[in-house]
């Protein structure tokens, strides 16, 4: 894996609005010792060097924010790659609902119920709800932040980012309709 392979999602995900300007983060677990992680401020598109982040001990000053998250979810679970997109649709249904069930096929098939985590930004407590909530599913979404999703590789962490936006926008127009 290399820096190409995040830019590559990182570029997807500005594509599809999924994040905008600097925020959002992307790791990889590298071993059962360490995961790679974009710095803390870095643009997804372009995230330059990536940072190895051990799962326990001293974490480089440089890591993003979000280090907490990614380090507790690769602590307590299997998965390989994590996508911590600001979808905005995700966003806003996560202030209304304290769980998204979606209506669309798509959704249902893949994600027929996304949590919604609690804590603030970069805290411990919003790390081990959401590594608690990603311990049972591929996506969750922290409240008024933004989702975390997993998978075996960066791409299928992306696409249940992906999944969920469009699930939470079709929540959006239903809603409009009635």
């Amino acid at each position: 894996m290399t820096v190409d392979d995040f830019t590559r999602i990182g570029k997807r995900l500005f594509s599809e609005h999924l994040v905008s300007g600097n925020f959002g983060n992307i790791s990889l677990r590298e071993s059962d010792e360490s995961f790679l992680i974009t710095r803390s401020g870095s643009y997804l598109d372009d995230p330059g060097e990536l940072i190895r982040v051990p799962l326990f001990g001293e974490v480089p000053q440089l890591a993003s924010s979000e280090w907490r998250v990614h380090r507790a979810v690769y602590q307590q679970t299997r998965h390989r790659a994590l996508v911590h997109a600001h979808p905005p649709y995700a966003v806003a249904a996560s202030l209304v609902y304290d769980e998204i069930s979606p209506l669309d096929s798509e959704g249902k098939m893949f994600c027929p119920t996304i949590p919604i985590a609690v804590g603030e930004p970069g805290s411990r407590e919003l790390a081990e709800d959401v590594a608690d909530c990603l311990a049972l599913t591929n996506v969750c979404i922290a409240r008024g932040h933004g989702t975390f999703a997993t998978g075996k590789t960066l791409e299928e962490a992306y696409l249940y980012t992906s999944l969920t936006e469009h699930a939470c926008r079709v929540l959006s127009y239903v809603s409009s309709f009635r």
